[in-house]
């Protein structure tokens, strides 16, 4: 595509009706069958700009890259690292800015893919094109294409433009914009009833790709104003919005900020008061915010999402938001396309019924008709999916369907006629001629005036075999009459051809569903997610293929009721708890569909395929394509693409979404834990005027945030999926990971009795020594060292009440025996080496000048050793009251 046209100016082009009469058409777009002059198309071109999709404008990335370093996480961690450099830790402060900047420039380049979706829409647009110019065929770039072109079309070709076809007949594949599997049939003269532009059977639309067929067709819309650049518009005005994660995550960062510097700056005062002077209230202060600080949340959040992706790549579902694992989680309603997302978008025969409706006794004869009376290629592949389907089962029951074979025994061809909806052939079959005929059973039947076997075709009969093809047609079938007779002589017209038939049978296609979709959509309702098919298919077929898969298709919607459906009904249909097939759905219906979902309070999960799903891929919660036969706008829309196109990975995505959200809250119930023992002994330190030294430094609240506590934190995201994890209803979008259960837990039994035994182990160290309170515990004081050994005891009393904390954390209601005991062998090892921290930071002589720390006595050990069966069974107790209630 060319680079060199200058971009769109404003000018509007004149609103004209693509769907008037021809000689109309070409008088309001100024044109003539034989094309425009080289030097209106430049006028026109320089007026009204290129045959080019909207590019949304550069974005200024400082900007965007400095909004995700003020997230107020990161905020937080700024605080952390500022602290860390007053307090003299260089290393630790460059560490933390290190941990800011990583995160901030993964955020930033996930927002990118946002803008890449628009862009990918642009290679549905073909580079060059066939157009009369002067008189002449040129074969230009498709972005120099201007309204008033006559374009020639063939098979194989994509059309560059919306048109309106002044001459012949295509088939066009246009499933990227309806959802459609089976190709359409578009012709020049053909009555344009239809109730939507995307339907009229005289209109081609750029992008979509002529099967079978010629013709020529007047432009009337190019780049922003054709059907393709109106969904490029409506996918370019909608932003991404937070995920319920990082609504949940910047609510509690904002909360644990808020509470930070109201206890570190509120505090000040009380410390003053106890008779603390200003420098050492603004320590306690400097503490308060410290041990009120996670530094550990957010890069254990991320790595915890960043281990869920890994997983659902696994399972061949590719993020590429790493919130989006956890959205999945959340979902309360999947709005799924049909065509190549339930089915396998092929179609194949599903039923054969003669004339008596039973299954026919006389295959191969339907079959050899079904042989002849074709234009497909099966060998290579080309050719119309229906005729490729009943091609294959000619092959399947003996019969020769190479185009060799075919054409040698051809004496006529009768091609499919869109009107006439039927097609016809005369062979030579054995020494005789055979006229043989497929099409529509309302066209065929009246064609036919016996059956096989040779009973003549009474009014009575005819009306049995309607109601046949009515039942048929009722199980989502599309039905085709195949019949023949015997002719004397070629025949000199096709209605001489067509005439006296003998019906031989009705053949019924299905796309079928895929295999695992079943299975797929029963843990979708075990897990209390309603599953709504929003397709641009027929309802009916919609419908059946629904109930096989088992969704409860309870009720359909089709797009013409949709449009005139009120908000307050539309509202009380997708969350009545009936289960909906939308057919007919256009791009902006889709979009409706989300919001409605999403102002219902629902968590909308959105697949799709097509580049007409691509709008409501933005706008839902996550946008789910598929990776093989989506098309890249849909995989560039989308948060999450299925490398197997299969609706079964959708369900794998659910539940380690939920697995991963679950262990965000088992983690931050982790972190939550310690900052009571953290908290308290500074408040101890200032109500006591100090005559209580502080039980703690600020340097070892930080080894215990950045260093004890961060790979037991880590660990605790691979935490295995509790039991019943699929049993259960999606939370609601307002939950958040902060509950009243987990701070009662956090803060009201494990944080209590931490700081309880923190502070016991302090005080035995000291009351050991001979301390009194108000006793000189400075440098230069006998009890120096009882002191540091005392801070120590402390720092070491929390790391064995982490352990208890750990385990406790592991699971949310059901026991630590449900799950085992040595099932997370990444805990394990995080344990181990918060074990071996805090001994080099207790025992190595130059740690022990840093943090301020001492050997202890070894006593303290048999104080130290049963505080984390106190603090697991304290909680374990409480969930075992819970779950008796």
């Amino acid at each position: 595509m060319t680079t060199h046209l200058r971009p769109p100016p404003a000018t509007a082009e004149p609103d004209i009706d693509a769907r008037e009469p021809i000689g109309l058409l070409l008088r309001d777009l100024r044109s003539v069958p034989g094309g425009l002059t080289s030097r209106e198309a430049a006028r026109r071109l320089q007026a009204y700009g290129p045959n080019e999709l909207p590019h949304k404008g550069g974005r200024q990335w400082p900007l965007a890259l400095l909004r995700q370093l003020v997230h107020p996480l990161a905020l937080l961690l700024w605080v952390a690292a500022g602290l860390a450099w007053f307090a003299g830790t260089t290393n630790l402060a460059i560490a933390i800015v290190g941990v800011i900047i990583l995160n901030g420039l993964l955020a930033f380049f996930q927002e990118q893919q946002a803008e890449r979706a628009v862009e990918a829409l642009g290679k549905y647009l073909p580079e060059r094109s066939a157009v009369l110019r002067d008189g002449l065929v040129a074969h230009l770039e498709s972005a120099e294409l201007v309204r008033g072109d006559i374009v020639l079309l063939a098979e194989g070709d994509r059309v560059p433009a919306d048109a309106r076809l002044i001459e012949g007949t295509v088939d066009v594949d246009a499933s990227m914009l309806t959802g459609e599997s089976a190709p359409v049939t578009r012709t020049a003269d053909a009555a344009d009833d239809a109730d939507r532009a995307l339907d009229s059977p005289v209109l081609v639309f750029s992008g979509t790709v002529c099967v079978a067929g010629s013709a020529r067709a007047v432009v009337h819309a190019t780049g922003r104003r054709t059907e393709i650049g109106r969904i490029a518009s409506l996918s370019a005005r909608i932003g991404r919005e937070e995920s319920p994660l990082e609504r949940q995550v910047r609510r509690v960062a904002w909360l644990i900020a808020g509470v930070a510097v109201v206890v570190g700056v509120g505090f000040l005062p009380l410390g003053v008061a106890a008779g603390l002077s200003w420098s050492a209230a603004f320590v306690f202060a400097i503490g308060l915010l410290v041990a009120n600080v996670p530094e550990g949340l957010l890069p254990t959040i991320t790595l915890a999402l960043a281990a869920g992706v890994r997983s659902m790549a696994k399972a061949g579902a590719l993020v590429k938001r790493l919130s989006a694992v956890e959205t999945l989680g959340s979902t309360t309603v999947i709005c799924t396309d049909k065509t190549g997302t339930l089915t396998q978008n092929s179609m194949r025969v599903e039923e054969l019924r003669g004339p008596d409706g039973a299954e026919s006794a006389h295959p191969r004869e339907t079959a050899a008709v079904l042989a002849r009376c074709s234009t497909a290629d099966v060998a290579g592949g080309s050719g119309d999916p229906t005729e490729l389907a009943l091609l294959r089962f000619a092959d399947d029951h003996g019969q020769n369907v190479t185009t060799s074979a075919r054409e040698a025994a051809r004496k006529a061809l009768y091609p499919f006629d869109p009107r006439l909806k039927r097609m016809s052939t005369v062979d030579l079959v054995d020494g005789g001629l055979v006229v043989a005929v497929k099409g529509a059973p309302e066209q065929v039947l009246p064609l036919c005036s016996t059956e096989l076997g040779g009973a003549e075709l009474t009014a009575d009969r005819r009306a049995r075999l309607s109601a046949l093809v009515d039942s048929m047609a009722g199980r989502a079938l599309r039905v085709l009459a195949v019949a023949r007779r015997d002719a004397p002589a070629i025949p000199g017209s096709r209605a001489e051809a067509e005439d006296g038939l003998c019906l031989l049978g009705f053949v019924g296609l299905v796309d079928p569903p895929r295999p695992e979709v079943a299975d797929a959509v029963a843990d979708c309702h075990s897990a209390g997610i309603t599953v709504h098919v929003v397709t641009g298919d027929n309802g009916l077929t919609a419908a059946e293929i629904a109930r096989r898969v088992g969704i409860g298709a309870d009720r359909v919607v089709d797009g013409a009721a949709l449009a005139r459906m009120p908000e307050p009904d539309l509202d009380s249909v997708l969350v009545g708890g009936d289960e909906v097939v939308f057919s007919r759905a256009a791009p902006e219906d889709k979009l409706r569909i989300a919001d409605a979902l999403r102002d219902c309070g629902e968590v909308v999960a959105m697949t799709g395929d097509g580049v007409n799903d691509a709008p409501a891929l933005r706008r839902a919660d996550i946008g789910v394509a598929m990776g093989v036969g989506g098309t890249d706008v849909a995989k560039e829309a989308a948060t999450v693409v299925l490398t197997d196109d299969n609706f079964a990975t959708i369900v794998a995505g659910v539940r380690e979404g939920r697995r991963v959200f679950d262990n965000v809250r088992k983690f931050v119930l982790y972190i939550f834990a310690h900052a009571v023992p953290e908290v308290l002994p500074f408040l101890l330190f200032a109500i006591s005027g100090g005559a209580i030294p502080l039980p703690l430094t600020v340097l070892q609240i930080l080894a215990i945030d950045l260093g004890t506590e961060t790979l037991p934190a880590l660990a605790l995201g691979r935490e295995p999926a509790e039991p019943g994890l699929m049993a259960r209803r999606p939370r609601s979008r307002r939950e958040g990971v902060v509950t009243g259960r987990m701070l009662l837990r956090a803060w009201g039994i494990m944080g209590v009795l931490s700081a309880v035994l923190v502070l016991g182990a302090y005080f035995a160290v000291l009351y050991a020594a001979g301390w009194h309170p108000g006793a000189d515990v400075s440098d230069s004081s006998p009890l120096h060292h009882a002191y540091l050994q005392a801070t120590t005891a402390s720092f070491a009393a929390i790391v064995f009440c982490q352990i208890g904390t750990a385990f406790a954390a592991r699971t949310e209601r059901v026991s630590l025996r449900a799950i085992g005991l040595g099932t997370n062998k990444l805990l394990l090892g995080g344990i181990a080496f918060e074990l071996l921290f805090a001994a080099a930071l207790i025992y190595l002589p130059w740690l022990q000048d840093v943090f301020g720390t001492a050997a202890l006595p070894a006593w303290v050990y048999a104080v130290l050793v049963p505080m984390p069966v106190l603090v697991w069974g304290a909680d374990e107790l409480f969930r075992l009251l819970t779950r008796r209630s």
